[in-house]
């Protein structure tokens, strides 16, 4: 396939594109570099099946433009937007733009192409939930004016735009709904809570949490994400696939728990110490995949300890890590 993927620079797409290259479809890699790093685009340059467009595709997305000719897309991905709190909250306003007018541009295109379209949800969707564990009809509890509300309410209209466009112009949606993801590629300086805490150790420093380090997350490896997103890329058309999807991994830790595993890979003795917890933070996070499993065969397979060697391997092995300001890396969560 001819596969357009905003968003082809930043961590999870970096791994979509790879995966994608590997089956052997075409991919036309979409980014402005905001939050995603060139050296992910580098990865791939010299790749016979691998184009890469320069743009801010809350401005439009120049495909034709772009030496294609116009050539007929078969899929659209969105994955394109800031997606760690310091980097969404330096971004606010670019941030609800790649949600709202981002989404629109990628829907528009695959509407064009009369190609089916897939959108990068979250569960920030969801807020600071009330139920638990969360599924797909939640419909949330999020505050639409906080410090995070640039990122959670444009992923909530971005699900908006993307339902509306399927039954207002019958593109073929799909929907995802992403939980905390970790693995190689993540930038040191992204201020989730995974990069916070294997810098730090990497480093020597104290381990910091938030809070009392009760409130829990559940972490998923970004190849089984990549292995989810393509399922539900490959299954045909149906009522049943155009409503969102939970992915992620259900095992479910404490910040605290994650701090102790973290330092008992990298160093035993490291302190760990406690900052206050940044406003709106989610007390729980952990997705019911039960609709993944049942339309998708689908369910992670990476565990924490495997998971989370490979990354602090692949940090080691960069030389990037360096101190991540408590001051300005809240826990996030995803």
């Amino acid at each position: 396939m001819r596969i357009l993927l905003t968003g082809s620079a930043g961590f999870v797409g970096s791994h979509l594109t790879e995966r994608l290259l590997a089956d052997g479809h075409i991919v036309i890699g979409v980014d402005n570099y905001i939050s995603g790093q060139p050296s992910n685009t580098a990865l791939f340059e010299v790749h016979p099946n691998f184009k890469f467009i320069q743009a801010d595709v809350s401005d439009g997305i120049p495909y034709k433009a772009a030496t294609f000719d116009g050539q007929k897309l078969d899929y659209v991905l969105h994955f394109a937007s800031p997606a760690s709190p310091p980097h969404y909250q330096q971004f606010p306003i670019e941030t609800l733009m790649v949600g709202a007018q981002g989404t629109q541009h990628a829907l528009e295109l695959a509407h064009a192409h009369g190609a089916p379209f897939l959108l990068a949800s979250t569960s920030e969707v969801y807020g600071d939930p009330q139920v638990h564990p969360q599924t797909e009809d939640y419909w949330g509890h999020v505050n639409p004016n906080g410090l995070r509300s640039c990122y959670d309410e444009a992923k909530r209209y971005a699900e908006a735009i993307t339902f509306a466009y399927h039954r207002h112009h019958g593109v073929d949606t799909r929907v995802i709904r992403i939980f905390n993801t970790y693995g190689p590629r993540m930038r040191p300086d992204d201020g989730r809570v995974v990069t916070n805490l294997i810098v730090q150790a990497l480093a020597g420093q104290p381990l910091t949490v938030y809070g009392d380090g009760q409130q829990t997350r559940s972490f998923q490896y970004v190849t089984d994400l990549v292995d989810g997103i393509v399922a539900l890329m490959s299954i045909k058309e149906s009522e049943d696939v155009h409503a969102p999807v939970n992915l992620g991994n259900p095992d479910e830790y404490t910040i605290l728990q994650f701090a102790q595993v973290i330092r008992e890979l990298i160093d035993p003795t490291l302190e760990i110490i406690h900052e206050p917890l940044p406003a709106d933070d989610p007390r729980q996070r952990r997705p019911d995949i039960s609709r993944a499993r049942e339309l998708l065969g689908w369910a992670p397979g990476v565990d924490l300890h495997t998971g989370l060697m490979r990354t602090v391997e692949s940090f080691r092995a960069s030389r990037s890590a360096a101190p991540v300001s408590a001051e300005r890396t809240p826990v996030a969560a995803e």
